[in-house]
């Protein structure tokens, strides 16, 4: 299936578009192509855009002053991702924004998607889903950090995605989970 295509069985999946509503939102979209560790956002950067991948995985992550890197998401083929803080309140990159893979992504600019959401209703409805789905996954996200254990929020994580689990590095997993390597490993042997 083309990326095209791909995109559209991803807004059917939530909302029903005419093939000529479809046509004019494709033409919104730019596709954009990474190499693995390379930054769709730094830290710092003005942040004009969603991102929707296509192919390969991205993660999504704040450096402390310490230099430890705390990781807030992973996404992978069919998920959106960005600075949300940043794009929305028109402020600097708190996060970075890198590839774990080879990636290729379609590129939809802020300005657009409110342009597209004022003239299109289903495509406003599909956005409006998508936060909620988001709000309620990070909410979901918080609870499990502050209230269940290593072993839990692994059990969690493999249940929930468990194509992830075979993807990312066992180090970003650690940091995903809030977890050191070490306890990552004994989670791995069913020690912890």
């Amino acid at each position: 299936m083309d990326i095209k295509e791909q995109l559209r069985q991803h807004f059917l999946q939530i909302v029903s578009l005419k093939d000529e509503e479809f046509e004019y939102i494709w033409t919104h979209f730019t596709l954009k192509k990474y190499r693995k560790r390379q930054f769709l956002i730094q830290e710092g950067d003005t942040v004009k855009y969603h991102y929707w991948v296509a192919k390969g995985l991205i993660k999504s992550s704040y450096t402390d002053e310490s230099g430890k890197e705390h990781i807030l998401q992973f996404a992978m083929e069919d998920w959106w991702i960005s600075d949300y803080q940043a794009l929305y309140n028109h402020t600097p990159a708190s996060l970075t924004v890198d590839c774990i893979e080879d990636s290729e992504v379609l590129v939809l600019s802020d300005e657009d998607r409110q342009k597209l959401t004022r003239e299109i209703h289903a495509f406003s409805n599909f956005f409006l889903q998508k936060k909620n789905g988001g709000y309620v996954g990070l909410q979901q996200r918080i609870l499990l950090l502050l209230f269940k254990n290593p072993r839990e929020r692994y059990e969690r994580l493999q249940q929930l995605q468990p194509r992830l689990l075979q993807r990312v590095p066992k180090v970003l997993l650690a940091s995903y989970l809030g977890v050191s390597r070490e306890s990552l490993s004994r989670l791995y042997q069913g020690e912890l």
